[in-house]
């Protein structure tokens, strides 16, 4: 059988690159890879570290490119992909728009499509936008849905997803990070020499839409004020590309030495600092999957979340993204040692590190027949 793999950023080319590595140890399977390139540069180190060679890059980034033109740009684009190679299976991946793109495309070729990191829901189109729509469509039209977890296979059941379409897989990403993390690295010449490891280092990462404007800056200002009133802390703050978040980021903590600010980086260096650090606060869903495989706790910079089993597992916290919140979430773990260590030492309810492996022999099995 052929399968299809469609990626366009660097979250799904490192979530989707233990699948690949899944698939081509498998002889009954030709795996084919498609790349968007929705983020060049980001996408192209993840290729580099899992050694991924795809066999179309659309590369249909643009500067100042909008949600509408992704979504033309990928069905243009891989329209004659799908009637050149005909796969008997497009495997696509969470909840990008060129996930929703590459299912609207399969669907239009009548080819089945397979959805990896399927179920997960906040219950706010808005929140967060357009993730949150994205995922619902790619649902809706996929045939097969990998969930990483069981209440993510509850949301599709309770949608009208046949039971016999959910595999239960876990996440892939954990796969991909005990990959990462077994890696040497070096963290010289990334922005990051002053940092004082011996401390307390916070892993801070904020870009996502709903966020922009006062919310981030009432982020920003509550993690500021955190570190005035503690000395023995230290924040790393790898910056997003968008220069509103880059704004408010350096108008909100000034000069303080505590704060260190580096360019977004690698997925091979960030594991290793994610793995140093003592906390994460972030407002990424991957993150929320990634850092309990660590020990490492999570604060989350919204206000729902699609991955409510981090919460119910003890493994994150909702920290909101106003002032009093943030604040008073942070100082709680950093000065409440029980609470801490509650999270630090909680069961990742995300898996184990196998999940590809589960979706590779689902494949096989679903196409045996």
């Amino acid at each position: 059988m052929k399968t299809l793999s469609v990626f366009g950023t660097r979250p799904e080319a490192i979530k989707m690159a233990p699948l690949l590595q899944s698939l081509n140890q498998q002889p009954q399977i030709q795996s084919i890879v498609a790349v968007t390139a929705q983020h060049r540069e980001m996408l192209d180190q993840v290729l580099q570290l899992f050694d991924i060679h795809p066999d179309y890059d659309l590369n249909l980034m643009k500067h100042g490119q909008t949600l509408e033109d992704i979504t033309a740009a990928v069905l243009q684009g891989l329209a004659p992909i799908m009637e050149a190679e005909k796969p008997d299976l497009v495997l696509v991946h969470g909840d990008t728009t060129t996930t929703m793109a590459a299912s609207l495309s399969a669907y239009y070729h009548h080819i089945p499509c397979g959805h990896v990191e399927a179920g997960l829901r906040s219950g706010d189109k808005y929140a967060p936008y357009p993730e949150e729509i994205n995922r619902r469509i790619t649902g809706v039209l996929a045939d097969i849905h990998f969930a990483p977890t069981p209440l993510a296979a509850k949301n599709l059941k309770t949608e009208g997803v046949a039971e016999q379409n959910i595999f239960i897989t876990g996440n892939t990403v954990i796969d991909a990070l005990l990959q990462a993390t077994n890696k040497p690295c070096s963290l010289e010449g990334l922005g990051l020499d002053d940092v004082d490891w011996e401390k307390r280092v916070i892993l801070l990462t904020c870009h996502r839409r709903e966020n922009w404007g006062n919310p981030m800056k009432e982020i920003f200002t509550a993690l500021n004020d955190i570190l005035c009133h503690n000395k023995d802390v230290e924040i790393v703050f790898p910056l997003h590309k968008n220069p509103k978040v880059r704004e408010i980021a350096y108008a909100s903590f000034g000069n303080n030495k505590q704060i260190h600010f580096c360019e977004p980086l690698d997925y091979l260096p960030f594991s290793h600092v994610m793995k140093r650090s003592s906390l994460i606060i972030t407002d990424s869903g991957g993150l929320q999957e990634e850092a309990p495989s660590l020990g490492k706790p999570v604060l989350v910079l919204r206000t729902v979340t699609e991955r409510p089993e981090a919460i119910e597992a003890g493994t994150a916290m909702l920290a909101g993204n106003n002032y009093q919140t943030v604040y008073e979430t942070t100082a709680l773990l950093l000065n409440d040692k029980n609470t801490y260590n509650q999270m630090a030492h909680a069961i990742n309810p995300y898996g184990d590190g196998h999940a590809a492996e589960r979706i590779s022999k689902a494949i096989l099995t679903i196409y045996a027949k």
